[in-house]
């Protein structure tokens, strides 16, 4: 079983040596490298624009001049004189201003127009931008970092034109641009020509293509990259046992995942919050919440400090379960240890009360994510009204807030939604406010929305009707025809029995005749007539 290979590793990773590789002679490194079927130069046509060509050279000569003036990271050609080192275990460079040097060239690309970037490389060869390695892995990650992996894998394939030769750090650069393209199989392959050639990858690159199998599902081959790992002897770190955690949470294996944590427990690599946090999520999303819960309590007695994705997982759980009243106690117990809910808490909470429809709890999470600070998309302000608008139809209390509610939407500019706008118009109605009902109604053709529902039409009716105002009911039901809408038999009946009770006999008779005309047959009839059903 995968679970059983993954737990053999720790036999086998706990005690090998991590041995730098050698390569015996310069001229054997290099035709090794050329040979090497990722490794390839294309000639291509040296005319620039001359918009481009500001650009880009500006590019080049400042990644010359910025690595004049710093002390070289890497040499220009590998020195096969002394062992070849290993490539760094931190993903970042070793010094600020190489960091801030990347940064710069990451955002001389990105002002770059998307048609002219295509050229940067041509530019590159035409003027010879590159003195040293470190120079030229600056501009390969830079362009990883811009998110143009394609450029950077072909500005790699020009190596040889600027007389260098790559090294660890520019393997591991070019097996995250193929990682970016979801090109997984070919950034093994870089991996394992790599070692091949004389480098020994670092567990920071083991640990990228790692996660980026995980990531799309494909365990078995995440675990033969972790194998190979074994047979070189680079000893896995907590972050690549996470990855593995997670891909196995992803593809739904959750008790493997389970065992293989309490497998890290007990070795030497110790796990971290973040290693409970992957296997928590996995049980909240079948459902077994309460088990993520009792490994979150097991993290806190291992004296680790559970972060704020960790709670937005068990909130999640909760909310999933139909049990988001569990979160609420745990937005407390969230604030007591001094992890401040984000913007996901809240929302995530707020939903899950919404949906299963506890609306009290709800106002009180979004007030107190109003009070943090925090703006509630329109998406969910619209749900919240529409839920206190129904729950107020039962709960006079309510109204207040719903009013509230729509005062605030409509002084801030929030997009209120058609559907919305009707279930409002139905609870002015149920409060008496007749007129503000009969303006919004009037209001949402105005602006161009769709109309109402007829049951809201149906309630502006009703309501007017029962303070006997049947002319500006009338008004409604022209509305309605306005719109290229058959008014409802409830409507007809409505208005037909009021103009009854008001004696009006002339306008009970039109508006029965008005129905017939649109196909619909009332139940109620002028009372002067004498027709039996």
């Amino acid at each position: 079983m995968i679970c059983n290979r993954l737990l053999s590793q720790f036999t086998n990773l706990s005690f090998m040596p991590c041995q730098p590789v050698f390569s015996s002679h310069p001229s054997s490194l290099r035709s090794s490298i050329i040979s090497s079927p990722c490794f390839f130069r294309n000639n291509r046509n040296k005319t620039q624009q001359d918009k481009l060509l500001r650009h880009a050279t500006t590019i080049s000569f400042s990644a010359r001049n910025q690595s004049e003036s710093t002390l070289n990271i890497v040499p220009n050609v590998v020195s096969v004189d002394r062992p070849i080192k290993e490539e760094p275990n931190s993903m970042e460079f070793h010094r600020r201003n190489a960091r801030l040097r990347v940064q710069y060239l990451v955002d001389r690309i990105r002002g770059l127009p998307m048609s002219e970037r295509i050229r940067i490389i041509h530019v590159f060869e035409r003027e010879q931008a590159f003195q040293n390695l470190s120079g030229f892995n600056d501009v390969l990650l830079a362009l990883f970092m811009a998110d143009e992996p394609d450029l950077a894998l072909n500005l790699f394939c020009n190596i040889s034109s600027y007389n260098l030769m790559p090294d660890s750090w520019t393997f591991s650069i070019i097996i995250k641009c193929h990682c970016k393209k979801n090109d997984l199989d070919e950034a093994k392959r870089v991996l394992e020509n790599m070692v091949e050639i004389g480098f020994l990858p670092s567990v920071a690159t083991f640990t990228v293509l790692i996660n980026s199998f995980c990531r799309k599902g494909k365990l078995q081959k995440a675990i033969e990259v972790l194998e190979f790992m074994g047979r070189i002897g680079c000893k896995a770190n907590v972050q690549t046992y996470n990855c593995l955690l997670k891909g196995l949470c992803y593809v739904g294996r959750i008790e493997d995942a389970y065992e293989f944590l309490k497998k890290i427990k007990k070795s030497s690599v110790k796990p971290d919050i973040y290693s409970f946090t992957a296997v928590m999520d996995g049980f909240c999303k079948v459902g077994r919440s309460d088990e993520a819960m009792e490994l979150l309590d097991e993290a806190l007695e291992m004296g680790m400090t559970p972060n704020v994705v960790s709670f937005n997982t068990l909130f999640n759980g909760y909310c999933k379960e139909g049990r988001p009243n569990e979160g609420i106690s745990l937005l407390k117990n969230m604030r007591e240890r001094n992890c401040m809910p984000d913007y996901i808490s809240y929302s995530t909470l707020l939903h899950g009360l919404l949906k299963w429809g506890k609306i009290q709890a709800a106002l009180g999470v979004y007030r107190e994510m109003v009070e943090a600070g925090f703006e509630v998309e329109g998406r969910m302000m619209n749900t919240i009204l529409r839920g206190v608008c129904r729950r107020s139809w039962k709960e006079e209390g309510l109204l207040k807030d719903a009013h509230e509610l729509f005062e605030k939407m409509t002084n801030e500019g929030c997009a209120i939604y058609p559907n919305t706008y009707g279930l409002v118009i139905q609870t002015l109605c149920v409060a008496k406010e007749v007129d503000k009902a009969l303006m919004y109604v009037n209001e949402t053709v105005r602006i161009g929305y769709s109309p109402p529902r007829m049951i809201t039409f149906n309630c502006v009716v009703r309501s007017l009707c029962c303070e006997g105002r049947v002319d500006e009911a009338v008004s409604v039901l022209v509305l309605i025809c306005e719109e290229r809408r058959i008014p409802s038999r409830i409507c007809y009946n409505l208005l037909i029995q009021e103009f009854n009770r008001l004696g009006r006999w002339l306008g009970s008779c039109t508006v029965y005749g008005a129905a017939l005309k649109r196909g619909v047959i009332p139940h109620k009839r002028p009372s002067k007539y004498a027709f039996k059903p």
